[in-house]
């Protein structure tokens, strides 16, 4: 399946420069980034990123922007709802470095890893999603709704023998 809202760049193709690009998705669009993201649908998609290629180190750094305006299932009462996700981020990819390179880093628990790049090119797209994709809650609800877990189970006050009660019986 082809993918509607891509917007593919090529290392090879950048000097040092800065770049800027938007990413807005339109209504087609929109429906390719709803069937990623499994929602009821997005009704708005907008991206804001910059690129900044330092040769000398081979390194990628993508930050900017993002904003989408989602319609979500609740959890809780099975209601769509509508949630406005807004997120800046910044990742760093190493060009020239191979998931066997990364594998076999000294691990150090301070130090970021960076991304791979995959046959040349990043996707802006793709990454845009992804941090909608990383802020969207895993159990969506409403705003005020709450589960009551009373509402649904049957609690029955729980007897409190005294475990002594036992020995009590032995005694006679």
């Amino acid at each position: 399946m082809q993918k509607k809202f891509s917007y593919p760049v090529k290392i090879d193709e950048l000097n040092q420069n800065s770049y800027k690009f938007i990413l807005e998705a339109d209504s087609e669009e929109l429906q390719d980034i709803t069937e990623v993201l499994q929602v009821e649908a997005v009704k708005f998609f907008h991206g804001e990123v910059f690129l900044k290629f330092i040769k000398r180190d081979n390194l990628l750094r993508v930050w900017g922007n993002v904003a989408a305006t989602l319609t979500i299932k609740s959890v809780i009462s099975l209601e769509n709802f509508e949630q406005k996700i807004e997120t800046p981020f910044e990742l760093f990819f190493d060009t020239k470095a191979t998931y066997k390179d990364i594998r076999e880093m000294e691990p150090n628990i301070n130090d970021e890893v960076p991304d791979i790049v995959e046959n040349g090119e990043i996707n802006l797209a793709d990454i845009c999603i992804e941090q909608v994709a990383l802020k969207m809650d895993d159990y969506p609800r409403a705003e005020g709704e709450v589960f009551d877990f009373a509402q649904y189970a049957k609690v029955e006050p729980l007897e409190h023998n005294n475990p002594f009660a036992v020995l009590k019986n032995l005694k006679k």
